[in-house]
């Protein structure tokens, strides 16, 4: 892919793993992660190994008991919650499949319209203002701005970037944890006036202790990501107060199982959750709009990812973009599959 830049890291390469788990019936669940080792830990390399340690559980199990599939797995191992979540993907699409259903109306849900932002990479202020400016002139209405490496010239981003864009456009921001406390005090309260509708993950986790103290002196609202992996990091975040809105990605909670449960725990406290993702290909991205048609509580979309420097579509079927919307046909399951052409050039294994 084009290499793209946030505060962690630069990628030019998506490390993306694909599963198909096979079942008596005769059909077979599609599942895809996305490694980005700089935030999740885990990489390409990891997420094949454990694979075929989850694969070997599974054979000769229930593929329709969802829950007990996915308890093996974390009965196994703690963590790698990057490969966990194609496996439970997997198991999604064979229980939509069964019931002849597309993903999103087998979780209860139904279609409306998804609008994702696009995101500018970290550059220089100039350019990442040329960027934004191409962007609106391509149709776009919302911004996601990654910032976090020099608090001084984030707040220099910000003000040229809306000055190139107007003030019609929503801008959202992203520090991927590269702030320490004072930073993030004078980064949010200088971009403030630029109408900023929130930001992502000011500063490390281990600072998670100073996020009220943060809050307090922050006209930009928080939303938490790296902060939040699963149900029980929503449920302490909300209740200390930590943060005004939930960033959800399947990398991060191991799956849609887990993701509806920071859904709803979010739900039931007012605070408002946000579709995110890693790299993933159409495939991965198709699984996240069902899971957006049926989480009534997903307010925000950062599901760019496809259009973000892609320069191979291992997708048939699956998600398309009409502009910035995001749309997908009614078919049993997730409805995407790889494209086998593409499979040939992989490294492959199987585990019976």
């Amino acid at each position: 892919m084009e290499p793209f830049s946030i505060a962690t890291g630069t990628m030019d390469h998506a490390q993306n793993v694909f599963i198909r788990v096979h079942t008596s019936a005769g059909f077979y669940g599609v599942g895809e992660c996305s490694a980005f080792p700089m935030i999740v830990g885990e990489t390409q390399d990891t997420c094949l190994a454990m694979a075929r340690e989850f694969a070997r559980l599974w054979i000769g199990q229930d593929a329709l008991d969802i829950a007990a599939r996915l308890q093996q797995l974390h009965s196994f191992t703690a963590g790698n919650t990057t490969i966990k979540s194609a496996f439970d993907m997997a198991l999604h699409d064979i229980a939509a499949k069964h019931a002849g259903l597309p993903l999103y109306q087998f979780l209860g849900g139904e279609k409306h319209p998804v609008e994702t932002d696009i995101t500018v990479g970290i550059g220089t202020p100039e350019k990442m203002a040329e960027k934004a400016l191409a962007f609106k002139q391509s149709g776009a209405t919302i911004l996601k701005i990654k910032l976090g490496k020099n608090a001084n010239e984030d707040v220099e981003r910000i003000r040229l970037i809306r000055s190139a864009v107007g003030d019609e456009m929503h801008i959202r921001v992203d520090a991927n944890q590269g702030w320490d406390f004072d930073d993030a005090v004078y980064a949010l309260q200088s971009i403030a006036p630029y109408n900023i509708q929130f930001c992502e993950q000011p500063m490390r986790t281990w600072y998670d202790d100073r996020l009220p103290e943060l809050m307090r002196l922050s006209p930009v609202k928080i939303m938490a990501d790296e902060s939040v992996y699963n149900h029980h990091d929503a449920r302490k975040q909300i209740n200390a107060g930590l943060c005004h809105y939930i960033n959800i990605k399947f990398s991060k909670s191991g799956g849609i199982f887990e993701a509806k449960q920071i859904h709803d725990t979010a739900a039931e406290k007012g605070i408002a959750c946000m579709m995110g993702g890693m790299l993933e290909s159409r495939i991965g991205l198709s699984a996240k709009l069902h899971f957006a048609y049926a989480s009534p509580n997903i307010k925000f979309y950062d599901m760019d990812t496809c259009m973000l420097g892609h320069l191979q579509d291992p997708c048939v079927g699956g998600v398309t973009y009409n502009d910035y919307y995001l749309n997908i046909v009614d078919t049993p399951g997730i409805g995407a599959d790889a494209d086998e052409a593409f499979l040939t050039q992989c490294e492959k294994f199987t585990v019976v």
